[in-house]
């Protein structure tokens, strides 16, 4: 999140008598093409430069830790790592760093390739969401916010 929304949202919760509603906060959230397929179905798609104003250089650990700890002492609940995929070392150091629960944020575009190639014959898409999943999880989330949720649970039901 930006800094100082978690407080904002805080306060504006506290004042309207929402006292134990928790905060999940964007605290990483990198700048990712994994984002297009999102983007492109709900027309979101920056209409001129782009949103590396408010989102993290993927390059830039540090940053991370620096955006989680704010959020940590503004008041979140929550830290969401997003993208979850290609930021697993990412879950992994906050989640060492925090006592707070980390979220991963499996996103369209992780979500699109898989389907994609699965649909091709490429892949087996039950393992392959089954093995994502539990990278998230043994990377240290505590939550997995995922477009796979559905298929996931059929999967776990089987």
């Amino acid at each position: 999140m930006m800094d100082g929304f978690v407080t904002v949202i805080r306060e504006g919760l506290d004042e309207a008598g929402f006292t134990n509603i928790p905060i999940m906060s964007y605290a990483v959230k990198y700048a990712s093409s994994f984002y297009g397929p999102f983007r492109d179905a709900a027309d979101g798609a920056p209409q001129f430069g782009d949103r590396k104003t408010y989102q993290m250089d993927p390059a830039n650990r540090e940053e991370a830790f620096r955006e989680a700890a704010s959020d940590e002492v503004e008041g979140a609940d929550f830290l969401i790592v997003k993208p979850a995929l290609s930021y697993l070392d990412i879950v992994r150091d906050i989640r060492g760093a925090t006592h707070l629960p980390v979220v991963a944020y499996n996103v369209s575009g992780e979500y699109a390739m898989v389907k994609a190639a699965a649909q091709n014959g490429w892949i087996d898409e039950q393992k392959i969401v089954l093995e994502m999943l539990t990278s998230m999880k043994r990377a240290g989330a505590s939550l997995i916010i995922t477009y796979f949720a559905k298929d996931a649970a059929g999967y776990l039901a089987d």
